[in-house]
């Protein structure tokens, strides 16, 4: 048995769809999210577009220490974290299908899966849909787009918590959903913060701030040492009730 490429007979439904046969994605396009994502994936030379609230947005190449280096902490150290239970989903820059006129590529996201409370599902065609519970970004300044209009949309659309790192400015942001509005939680001795979503999630935001990966992790496997973390993990690897 042998597999081919179609030919240049081929009828059009089975021919790969070409960045010149769709309009190209532009900053600023108000588009529905339908035909946001037809163009997108037309377009496999860019690696990165968002809808945000009805709108394109196409961000600027990316900094090394400005955002790259934060942004893979930040994977490493929620990384660690789900590699300890059974059944929580991670993603880092994945495509996020959250309403009619939001699709997003967060820098990092946690999420549940349903019978442990989980709103978000994998589609058929492996994308996220649905809000995960909690979702991290990188940002040079407090004046990004991921501090205002997709906050709002994460606000909206359900997120349990909310993650923000604004680099420039040397600060960490860490908010939960509380009767549809984000609430900070509270940091403990200045600098630790510890997640409600995920029982365990620990963060030393001084040490990650100051690119100090090891103690970052310290503190989050002293959060997953907690009962309330074990606990966590075993109602996990029980996975859906029987009916």
């Amino acid at each position: 048995m042998s597999v081919a490429l179609a030919s240049p007979s081929a009828p059009s439904a089975l021919r790969p769809i070409r960045e010149t046969q769709l309009p190209p994605l532009e900053n600023g396009d108000r588009l529905t999210r339908a035909e946001f994502h037809r163009r997108y994936q037309a377009m496999p030379s860019v690696k990165k577009a968002e809808l945000i609230e009805g709108f394109v947005h196409m961000p600027s190449p990316v900094q090394l220490q400005r955002h790259s280096q934060p942004s893979a902490h930040l994977v490493t150290w929620l990384g660690t974290y789900s590699a300890s239970f059974s059944g929580i989903g991670i993603g880092d820059n994945g495509t996020v299908l959250l309403d009619a006129d939001n699709e997003v590529q967060p820098d990092a996201f946690l999420f549940l899966p349903p019978f442990a409370g989980g709103h978000a599902r994998i589609t058929d065609d492996d994308y996220l849909e649905g809000s995960p519970e909690l979702v991290a970004e990188v940002a040079s300044s407090s004046a990004s787009i991921d501090l205002n209009a997709k906050k709002t949309a994460y606000r909206r659309n359900g997120v349990r918590e909310y993650l923000f790192w604004v680099t420039r400015e040397q600060r960490i942001e860490w908010w939960e959903l509380i009767h549809g509005d984000f609430v900070s939680l509270p940091f403990e001795n200045e600098r630790l913060i510890k997640s409600r979503a995920f029982p365990g999630l620990w963060l030393d935001a001084i040490a990650l701030l100051q690119g100090d990966l090891v103690t970052v992790l310290a503190a989050l496997h002293e959060g997953l040492a907690t009962r309330e973390a074990q606990e966590f993990r075993d109602s996990l690897a029980q996975g859906p009730a029987s009916d």
